[in-house]
């Protein structure tokens, strides 16, 4: 039902901006510095110009994203580091206090493994 709702709204969607496409397809002169001018379909300088603002989005973005990833690499191998001091330290316990066993043994060669119940 949802995707089906999606589909709906996608199609919607390019209709109405083809529609606009279609409605707008007269020469539009672009007029720049030093009597530059461009003319072309004002769809294709509106898309142009939705191109350029995404492109500058994407880079203004891009230093966010780095400064992310390296907190996140830091942040891994912060964990990392954790995981084998602790590792360590409770090796060391368990060397320094011999009486304790582990939490699970294995079961003897000569014993078979248990085994889940019938349902």
């Amino acid at each position: 039902m949802i995707r089906t709702l999606t589909w709906l709204w996608r199609a919607v969607l390019f209709l109405i901006l083809f529609a606009f496409a279609l409605k707008n397809q007269h020469a539009v002169e672009v007029k720049g510095f030093f009597g530059y001018s461009w003319q072309a379909p004002m769809v294709f300088v509106i898309l142009g110009v939705f191109g350029v603002g995404c492109a500058v989005g994407v880079v203004a973005m891009v230093p966010s994203w780095w400064r992310h990833r390296r907190d996140a690499r830091k942040r891994l191998h912060l964990m990392a580091d954790a995981t084998a001091n602790q590792a360590r330290q409770q090796a060391q316990a368990e060397r320094d206090n011999p009486t304790t066993l582990p939490s699970q043994l294995p079961a003897p060669p000569d014993v078979a493994a248990p085994r889940k119940p019938a349902r």
